[in-house]
């Protein structure tokens, strides 16, 4: 890069930072209005824009606390426990002291600046202080520096390139999210709420269909109370050696537990040569450690570690099985306070859990209509994955200035 056209910062520089805090908890007239107050939950995933948190404060809480309101497109980084967490706000937000708000000065903009920190995220982390956690500390951002387009409008044109990638990421998601909710409602309408369509095409129950007693309560007349390994072969993982483990594609997909899921379908990392237990395409992969009854979706056969089970329908209902396990969610999160120091499930208990197991003819149609959503689904997380690897691919190219968005004489993007 031209010397005259690029211009070296630290981070400080470049950038307002802000300290956040936290309300005296034992205040109730502090929490639950309607300010959204971030911790680094509410932004620990790969999304670039954070909506919503899982608590709120009020004015007052605002006025008496050390916390501050950002305005929407400021950013947020979490500073200690999962440091380097970032994303961008969708709308006004306080935080807590475990993040930093950060807000572009006039020598760049906050879509730039977001670029500009996951390019320097690794500098950042390996700049952390503290003598017990890492924590990032107002001196991380002195000691950092950056080489930044002197021309903004180079840096609009950068962030534009990037943002659009990540708006059609966030636009598929929002899609996945409308998916999964369709699909999981028809499940509940039909096999919580007993409204299927009868012979009829009218909802079941609610049409005066004929319902008995069982020891779940009433249930539609043909249906009848079993077990999980009625309809489901299970099966417990178990993890291969370490010395078979590989991450350049040799022998099967390996997943360990829990922290390969993504949203639906894992996420590749490992692979082994020596594969113990394995799960088939279209099987439910859940966590079986704490948190029991987390699941995925297998989309291609796979080992599988020992902090997971498979769960596969044996007349091949995929769909509905995998929405009949997220339906468990309430009864197996009781096995998180399970075991000595982590919860945990075994294969026994996985047997024995008790199910409402509906006429055969129902669950194929439902099949049937979940499956076609679910293809969709797929599809989307097939193309998000690409999108990121792209992404990801020019994020350093682009700010290191190894590619370069063209300017005509007048400083203006060709």
């Amino acid at each position: 890069m031209s010397s005259n056209e690029w211009k070296e910062y630290k981070l400080s520089e470049i950038m307002n930072i802000f300290g956040g805090g936290t309300p005296r908890t034992t205040v109730s007239e502090y929490w639950n209005g309607d300010i959204p107050w971030l911790s680094v939950k509410d932004f620990n995933t790969d999304d670039r824009t954070v909506y919503k948190t899982e608590k709120n404060i009020t004015q007052l809480g605002l006025e008496n606390s050390s916390t501050r309101l950002l305005d929407k497109g400021d950013l947020v980084i979490s500073a200690r426990g999962t440091v380097g967490a970032i994303a961008q706000l969708g709308k006004p937000m306080a935080f807590n002291q475990s993040c930093y708000g950060l807000r572009a000065n006039e020598l760049t903009t906050n879509d730039y600046l977001y670029y500009l920190l996951k390019y320097k995220i690794k500098s950042i982390r390996q700049n952390t202080h503290g003598s017990v956690f890492d924590t990032i500390t107002r001196d991380t951002f002195e000691i950092l520096k950056v080489n930044l387009p002197k021309n903004i409008k180079e840096q609009k044109a950068i962030a534009h390139i990037l943002s659009t990638l990540d708006e059609k990421i966030e636009v598929n998601n929002q899609i996945n999210k409308t998916i999964e909710a369709m699909a999981q409602a028809i499940f509940k309408h039909w096999f919580v709420d007993f409204e299927f369509p009868n012979e009829n095409g009218e909802p079941y129950k609610s049409s005066g269909g004929e319902m008995v007693e069982s020891e779940l309560g009433m249930i539609p007349k043909g249906w009848e109370v079993s077990n999980l390994s009625r309809i489901a072969y299970i099966t417990m993982g178990q993890s291969p050696k370490g010395t078979s483990y590989n991450e350049d594609g040799f022998g099967e997909v390996f997943y360990q537990g829990r922290t390969d899921f993504g949203d639906r379908f894992p996420i590749r990392r490992l692979y082994t040569t020596e594969p113990k237990r394995m799960a088939k395409l279209g099987d439910v992969l859940m966590s079986v450690r704490a948190p029991v009854g987390d699941i995925n979706i297998a989309y291609e056969d796979c080992c599988i570690g020992r902090g997971l089970c498979s769960i596969r329908n044996k007349s091949g209902y995929s769909s509905y099985m995998y929405y009949l396990v997220l339906s468990l969610k309430d009864k197996l999160s009781v096995y998180n306070g399970e075991g000595t120091v982590f919860g945990s499930i075994n294969k026994d208990a996985l047997n024995n859990i008790v199910i409402v197991k509906p006429d055969n003819s129902i669950v194929d149609i439902f099949n049937k209509i979940a499956s076609s959503l679910d293809q969709q689904y797929l599809c989307l997380v097939k193309e998000n994955r690409n999108l990121v690897v792209i992404r990801d691919t020019l994020l350093p190219k682009l700010m290191s200035g190894e590619i370069r968005v063209p300017l005509d004489q007048e400083g203006e993007v060709s």
